[in-house]
């Protein structure tokens, strides 16, 4: 393209709209774009690149961002189970200590456990939530994950637990 401000503002637009989309059913995803999509946009408002190079990169990221579509058939997991994998293995030790294989049979786990226990209100029903809180510690516990990453971790699931069941409560109900 002859302009490329356009170019990278259309670009910029798409790609904060799917990683718009993604924060609706995987914050890890969402986030890690977000950052790389925000260092992007810096590094050119700051003239450290051209207009041209940041094109470039912005494609780059839009490629990555559609790997990471195709991954869950790659890992033969289903979106949500994805999402709860990434909320898992967003500490690096405990990647290091837990193979995929343990990382994918916990997210699918997780995914089971959260369905059984949603009601439409849980997200109110403090309860409900401590219910929850204690079945994914004891998942944490179960299959041996880093005992100091244990809290950031319940809260990442819980998190994105709450992104993802609100259309479980409804269907479910």
């Amino acid at each position: 393209m002859p302009q490329k401000n356009l170019a990278f503002e259309a670009l910029k637009k798409l790609l904060m709209d799917e990683i718009w989309i993604r924060r609706k059913t995987n914050l890890i995803q969402a986030r890690s774009f977000e950052e790389l999509l925000d260092r992007a946009i810096k590094a050119y408002t700051n003239r450290s690149v051209e207009a041209a190079e940041i094109v470039q990169q912005l494609i780059e990221l839009a490629k990555k961002m559609r790997e990471e579509k195709q991954r869950g058939t790659q890992l033969n997991l289903s979106e949500e189970e994805v999402a709860f994998y990434d909320a898992l293995a967003d500490n690096k030790s405990a990647k290091e200590v837990l193979s995929d294989k343990t990382l994918k049979k916990m997210a699918q786990e997780l995914v089971e456990i959260i369905r059984r226990n949603v009601t439409v209100d849980w997200t109110l029903r403090e309860n409900v939530q401590a219910k929850l809180r204690v079945l994914v510690k004891r998942l944490l516990k179960k299959y041996g994950y880093p005992p100091d990453k244990r809290q950031k971790a319940t809260d990442t699931v819980l998190d994105q637990a709450k992104l993802l069941c609100k259309d479980w409560a409804e269907t479910s109900c």
